[in-house]
C-alpha cells in the first residue's frame, strides 16, 4: 500500500520542481541552440552569459540594437496612395514580421515599434487599415481585425482616455501548399470524465453537444471507448482557420470535415492530442504528452468535481516539460455557484503554489481573450476559461484564442534530420509508414534515411517513398511539423514506437547507448532511492524500464536534485544530450534531463569504485514498501 506524504515532503517536492523547470530550460539551449549565440561564442571567448528571451522581446521592441533613423511606421501607414517606395517599404516589414511568426503575426495599428502611440483620428484608421491590407495582399497575406480602440462598433473594446484611435490586426498568410500550413500542437490532458472528448468534438464539429455525449462519439477509436464513454487511446483531432481566422467547419449541420478538406481550405491547423483521463492509461497518457511534443497544454477541469484525481499528475508532467498551459472548466451550465467558486478558488491556489508559479487570468470577455493571447509566449501566463459544451458559453472565447495563440517551440530547420517515431502502420498498396514529429531538419521525398534502432542496437538503411501532414501528400516537412513517412524496403514488425529516422551521413550510422548519464529531480517517492532501483523511463516516444546503476550520493528522496547513471534494460536507444526525460513506477517519481551519454564504471559518480557490479544489476524493485510497487512493470512495456 502506497504510503501518504507528509505536507512538509510535499512542499519541498512542489519548490524543487520550480527551480528544476528553469534549470532544464536553461539546459535545452544543449538541445537546441541559439544560432546567434552561437555565432557570438565562435567570434569572441566571452563569459556565458544567463539567456533571457523575454528581455530579448523588450530590447527588440525598443530598437535599441539597430543604429540610424528608422523611418516611423505612422507614416508609412499615412503615406500617399500612389507612393509606392512606402508601400514597399512596409510590405518588407510585415514580410518579416510574419517570417518571425512561422506565417502570422498581430499587428497593432495606432503604436509604433517602441510604444509610443500615433495619434490616429478615425479618418487616419481607415487609411492605416487599408494601407495595411494593401501590403499583406502584396504578400499573399490577409488580414482579421481583432479589436479596435475608441472607433466604435461590435469589436471596440474599452476606451481609452486619450481618445486615440488603435487597434490589433491579425495578419496571415494563404498557404500556396500543403506544407506551408501553420500548426500547433495541443496536448488536452484532465481526469477521467472532465469533458475532454466532448469539448473537441464541439470544437471540431461546431455542433454543441446534447449533455449525453453526442459531441464526443465521433472522435473515439474503439468500441469500448463508445460503450464506456472514456478515451483509452491517444486520440488526434484537427481544427483549420483560414487565412481571415475564420473556423473551417462543413456547411452541413452535423457532418464533419475530413482531415483532407481542413487541411487544404485551413492556413492554420491546431492538432489536438485527446488524452486518456483515467489512472489505468496513465502510461499512454504519459507516452502521449512526451512524443506528440506539444506546443502547449490544455488541462480541462469538471466544475462540478475540481482538480482531482489525474488532473494534478497531468498537471505536474505539464510543468515538468515546462509546455505552456491553458486551464479550461467544464460543465458550469449543471454546477451550483457554490461548487464552482470551490474549483476556482482551488485552480487559483495549486497555480499560484510554488511548483506551478503561474499568474491565473480568467478571461471573460474578448478584448481579454485577446490581449492574453498575444502575450501568451511568456509561461507565468495561465488562462482559463469557462464553458459549457451543451449551451455554448464562451466556447467562443476559445476559438477566438486558439486562432490567435502563437507559435511556441524549439526547432533547429537547419540542423541535421531527426524524426521521432510514435506510431507504425501497415498500409495496403503502400507498405509500411511512420508518422511522428520532425525534431530538426528537413527531409524530401526520395532522401535516403536510417532507421533504428533495433533490438540490437543497429540500424537499417531505407528511403522515403512519399510524406504526408495531415493525410495529404508533401514533397517535403521540416522540423517542428508532424508527418507520417511512407518507407521503402521495411517490414512493419521490424519498426516500433522509439524509434528515429537520421539523414544519411558518409560517417556510418549512429552510436546508440545503453547507458546514460542525467540529473534528475525526484517529485515524490516513499521511501530512499538507491541503486537497482527500477522504474519506467520516458524519453520522448521512447518507453523502457530503465535501472539506476549509480548516484552520485548514497541515496536520494523526496524533493532532492542528484545526478544519476541510467541503463536501459531491455535494448539500447538513441539519445542526444538536452533531451528531457520522465520516470515512473505507476505514479510519476521523477523528471531530468540527459547529460551525457555513456558510463564508466571505473569513473563513478560518488567517487567510489563499483567495478563490474552496475554491470550485473538485479532486476527488481529496491524496496517492497515503495510507492507503487504493487504496479506490474513489464520489461520493454
Amino acid at each position: 500500500m502506497a504510503s501518504k506524504q507528509a505536507p512538509h515532503e510535499r512542499r519541498k517536492g512542489e519548490a524543487a520542481l520550480g527551480d528544476f523547470a528553469e534549470y532544464v530550460e536553461r539546459q535545452q539551449a544543449l538541445r537546441y541552440p541559439n544560432k546567434a549565440a552561437q555565432s557570438q561564442s565562435a567570434t569572441t571567448n566571452a563569459p556565458e552569459v544567463e539567456h533571457h528571451a523575454e528581455l530579448d522581446d523588450i530590447l527588440d521592441s525598443l530598437n535599441l540594437s539597430e543604429p540610424g533613423p528608422r523611418i516611423r511606421l505612422r507614416d508609412l501607414l499615412l503615406s500617399a496612395a500612389d507612393d509606392d517606395a512606402s508601400l514597399q517599404k512596409l510590405v518588407d516589414i510585415v514580410g518579416e514580421r510574419l517570417d518571425e511568426g512561422h506565417g502570422e503575426s498581430v499587428f497593432d495599428i495606432g503604436f509604433e515599434n517602441h510604444g509610443e502611440s500615433m495619434k490616429l483620428t478615425k479618418e487616419d484608421w481607415e487609411v492605416a487599415y487599408k494601407r495595411l491590407s494593401q501590403a499583406a495582399a502584396k504578400i499573399d497575406a490577409d488580414c482579421q481585425l481583432l479589436l479596435t480602440k475608441n472607433l466604435g462598433g461590435d469589436l471596440d473594446g474599452t476606451p481609452t482616455r486619450d481618445g486615440d484611435v488603435s487597434g490589433k490586426v491579425m495578419i496571415r498568410r494563404r498557404p500556396s501548399a500543403a506544407e506551408e500550413v501553420i500548426e500547433t500542437r495541443i496536448a488536452v490532458v484532465g481526469n477521467v470524465d472532465a469533458g475532454k472528448s466532448s469539448m473537441l468534438g464541439v470544437l471540431v464539429k461546431g455542433d454543441l453537444d446534447d449533455g449525453r455525449g453526442r459531441a464526443r462519439v465521433n472522435l473515439f477509436r474503439h468500441k469500448h471507448e463508445i460503450e464506456t464513454g472514456r478515451t483509452s487511446s491517444v486520440g488526434m483531432e484537427i481544427m483549420g482557420f483560414d487565412s481571415h481566422g475564420q473556423t473551417v467547419l462543413s456547411d452541413t449541420p452535423g457532418r464533419k470535415l475530413s482531415w483532407e478538406e481542413i487541411g487544404k481550405r485551413s492556413a492554420k491547423v491546431i492538432t489536438f492530442t485527446d488524452l486518456a483521463g483515467h489512472e489505468r492509461y496513465l502510461r499512454t497518457t504519459v507516452f502521449g504528452l512526451l512524443s506528440s511534443s506539444p506546443n502547449y497544454c490544455l488541462l480541462m477541469v469538471a466544475a462540478n468535481n475540481g482538480l482531482i484525481g489525474m488532473s494534478k499528475e497531468h498537471l505536474g508532467i505539464a510543468l515538468a516539460l515546462n509546455v505552456p498551459i491553458m486551464v479550461v472548466i467544464t460543465k458550469i451550465d449543471i454546477c451550483p455557484p457554490n461548487i464552482l467558486e470551490q474549483t476556482i478558488t482551488q485552480i487559483t491556489r495549486i497555480l499560484k503554489s510554488p511548483g506551478a508559479r503561474k499568474i491565473p487570468i480568467f478571461i471573460k470577455s474578448r478584448e481579454e481573450c485577446i490581449n492574453t493571447a498575444t502575450q501568451f509566449v511568456s509561461q507565468r501566463i495561465c488562462p482559463i476559461f469557462q464553458v459549457s459544451n451543451v449551451t455554448g458559453e464562451n466556447l467562443d472565447l476559445v476559438r477566438s484564442f486558439l486562432n490567435i495563440l502563437p507559435h511556441h517551440g524549439r526547432y533547429d530547420a537547419d540542423a541535421p534530420f531527426e524524426f521521432h517515431v510514435n506510431d507504425t502502420f501497415s498500409v495496403p498498396h503502400v507498405g509500411t509508414v511512420v508518422s511522428g514529429i520532425v525534431k530538426s531538419g528537413v527531409i524530401h521525398a526520395g532522401d535516403e534515411v536510417h532507421l533504428g534502432p533495433d533490438g540490437l542496437g543497429k540500424f537499417t538503411t531505407t528511403a522515403i517513398r512519399s510524406i504526408e501532414r495531415k493525410r495529404i501528400g508533401v514533397p517535403a516537412a521540416s522540423a517542428g511539423q508532424s508527418a507520417s513517412f511512407a518507407l521503402k524496403r521495411v517490414k512493419r514488425k521490424d519498426v516500433r514506437k522509439g524509434m528515429v529516422v537520421l539523414s544519411k551521413t558518409e560517417s556510418g550510422p549512429p552510436k546508440v547507448y545503453r547507458e546514460f548519464i542525467a540529473p534528475v529531480l525526484i517529485l515524490s517517492h516513499a521511501t530512499t532511492i538507491k541503486t537497482k532501483y527500477q522504474a519506467m523511463l520516458h524519453v520522448g516516444p521512447v518507453s523502457q524500464t530503465c535501472a539506476i546503476i549509480d548516484v552520485d550520493r548514497p541515496f536520494i528522496r523526496t524533493g532532492d536534485r542528484a545526478t544519476v547513471a541510467f541503463r536501459f534494460v531491455q535494448r539500447p536507444e538513441y539519445l542526444v544530450p538536452g533531451d528531457r526525460l520522465l520516470f515512473r513506477e505507476g505514479r510519476t517519481k521523477g523528471l531530468g534531463i540527459v547529460k551525457s551519454l555513456g558510463y564508466d564504471p571505473e569513473r563513478p559518480l560518488g567517487g567510489v569504485n563499483v567495478g563490474e557490479g552496475g554491470d550485473k544489476v538485479a532486476a527488481g524493485v529496491e524496496d517492497a514498501k515503495n510507492e507503487g510497487a504493487g504496479n506490474e512493470v513489464k520489461v520493454g512495456a
